[in-house]
């Protein structure tokens, strides 16, 4: 392979950078602790308290023996309703999905955290945002149940860092977390990219 070859390969492929991959969790909880009690489930995606970069966080596969009350009360930037995909911005100061929820035994949903504070991070936001999950034995959410945090309540948090990473915190003993790999969206795209340099730099020196 020559230098004529080599040299637009490597201009090629250092303006090709790859966009970092969506964040995917799933989140599952044993509930049978608290089964039959009539509470309520709390989600939000809220921005940090200074410049956030734009984030979009969904839930996804909510699936679960309870039965949810079916008339969730939405703040902020939230639309859809559980079952089904529920997804969130963090365009506004509160951003939340608040539903009564008879527990069954298990509870199970995946969180998928993406825009571009996590695909491509600008480097000059000063706070990230952060989703949180919590639940409660009492319809009107004041009694936080299956939780370690008195404060606050949350079970889980899935704070979105400057850099694009996803730091989880786990404060119910009951619940299970678990990162799923997503393949990066760009890598295909370079791939393809370099295979039609290729393609081209062969076809002129064919032609000479």
């Amino acid at each position: 392979m020559t230098i004529r070859l080599l040299l637009p390969m490597a201009l090629f492929l250092s303006f090709c950078r790859p966009a970092r991959a969506d964040a995917l969790v799933s989140i599952g909880v044993d509930t049978s602790s608290i089964s039959g009690t009539i509470g309520s489930l709390d989600f939000n995606f809220n921005p940090g308290p200074l410049i956030s970069q734009l984030a979009m966080a969904d839930i996804l596969n909510f699936s679960s023996d309870g039965v949810l009350a079916g008339s969730p009360i939405l703040t902020g930037d939230v639309s859809g309703t559980l079952p089904s995909t529920v997804t969130f911005d963090n365009g506004g100061a509160l951003n939340d999905y608040f539903d009564g929820f008879t527990f069954g035994s298990t509870l199970t949903f995946v969180v998928r955290l993406y825009g571009p504070a996590v695909n491509s991070p600008d480097g000059i936001s000063t706070s990230g945002s952060s989703f949180a999950f919590s639940m409660f034995s009492d319809a009107a959410g004041t009694t936080p149940a299956l939780t370690s945090d008195a404060i606050d309540g949350f079970a889980v948090t899935l704070d979105v860092n400057l850099d694009g990473s996803i730091t989880p915190a786990n404060f119910s003993a009951q619940t299970v977390l678990a990162e799923e790999t997503v393949p990066e969206p760009g890598s295909g795209l370079l791939v393809i990219g370099g295979l039609l340099l290729l393609s081209l730099t062969f076809r002129t020196r064919l032609r000479r």
